[in-house]
């Protein structure tokens, strides 16, 4: 049977069972008892291009979380801030972090080449043992890193000698930077060093496929290697084959998926939630619809800036913001009575999670765009 008639009459899985789907992956149909530690795992990874945004991502999944549990995995090192997938900064688990890092690595290199310019007559390899040695011996700043690498190649662009840098080596963003409550600049070094092992050496990308599907699946090839950054998945999901099943979705594509993943009926409810601004659930697929509905493609962002987002009834409904004293909230559509009353009620929740103590008005409004 040819893989195209394997996707043709493969079971079909329409848009609201890939979101029910989808949301139980991502601990968000409901609270996960799992500890900070083991939900970061299992999301493989957080997007943090932001200090913020992975303490409300875990708000949102886990029961009984508090920031701290987070900030003290990252002061003692078990969970790390490097660059990741898509050439985002990733809150990892040092294990993955170890992992992940390799895997996606030929992307990093073909990052440099839209620097190549910039990098004429530099000498990549030195480069790159250069940087090591001045983040080993201390953090370093990336305008510190710039300066000291200038002193080498005075001619090449000082932008692409840090892009370089970074890409080339597994730097982490040391703490205080991260830490819930503290403040602190970007200081770099390298993971090795943080963490005090050597990394794995690049995967095979079969393991992060099974992983990717407990936490993002069902999902296709491209779903898939829109999440890393990567191309050339294909040859991967073929190897695993005989370990997985197929859907399709409402266009056909072929979807792929664990035999005994949860997958819950399409009418199973799906309270609110309140995201950070670039949440993984979002970012993650190929195709968005099974998250984001048409209409609304393009309103969680405007330019580069992503807004924090509501879900309602599993699907994007709204921006919500905090400004002042206010959590204001703005949906994009007329929700119920009931939907606005348990739109409140989360976010009276995530409020005491996350700002205890603190009072707050909540404003059904308009976000005020920065």
């Amino acid at each position: 049977m040819t893989k195209t008639t394997t996707a043709a009459t493969a079971p079909l899985l329409g848009t609201r069972a890939l979101n029910r789907a989808t949301l139980e992956r991502q601990l968000l149909l409901r609270r996960s008892p799992l500890t900070a530690g083991a939900a970061v795992a299992h999301l493989l990874g957080l997007q943090a291009q932001n200090v913020k945004p992975p303490y409300y991502a875990l708000a949102a999944r886990l029961e009984g979380f508090a920031p701290e549990q987070l900030s003290g995995l990252m002061a003692d090192r078990e969970v790390v801030r490097i660059v990741t997938m898509r050439s985002t900064i990733h809150t990892h688990t040092a294990d993955d972090c170890l992992i992940l890092r390799p895997l996606v690595q030929p992307a990093r290199d073909r990052e440099l080449t839209n620097f190549r310019k910039g990098l004429a007559g530099v000498d990549l390899d030195r480069l790159a043992a250069l940087a090591r040695e001045l983040v080993e011996a201390g953090p370093h700043t990336m305008k510190q890193l710039r300066e000291a690498l200038l002193v080498e190649w005075p001619d090449a662009d000082p932008q692409a000698l840090g892009v370089a840098a970074r890409c080339r080596l597994p730097l982490v963003q040391v703490t205080p930077r991260g830490l819930w409550g503290q403040s602190g600049q970007v200081a770099l070094t390298t993971a090795e060093r943080w963490l005090g092992r050597s990394a794995e050496p690049a995967p095979a990308p079969d393991a992060t496929v099974v992983r990717y599907l407990a936490a993002f699946g069902p999902a296709s090839v491209k779903d898939m290697q829109t999440w890393a950054g990567l191309t050339r998945l294909r040859d991967a999901f073929e190897r695993l084959r005989p370990r997985l099943v197929t859907f399709r979705d409402d266009s056909g594509v072929e979807l792929f998926d664990l035999p005994d993943a949860p997958r819950p009926a399409p009418d199973t409810p799906a309270p609110p939630r309140f995201l950070p601004e670039f949440d993984n659930l979002l970012l993650s697929h190929a195709d968005r619809t099974r998250v984001v509905p048409k209409e609304y493609r393009g309103r969680g962002w405007q330019g580069n800036q992503a807004y924090r987002t509501l879900l309602v009834d599993g699907f994007l409904a709204g921006l919500w913001a905090l400004d002042g004293e206010c959590l204001v909230i703005e949906p994009f559509g007329t929700l119920t009575k009931t939907q606005r009353n348990e739109v409140a009620a989360e976010g009276e929740r995530m409020l005491g999670v996350m700002h205890p103590g603190a009072v707050y008005d909540i404003r059904f409004g308009t976000v005020v765009r920065q």
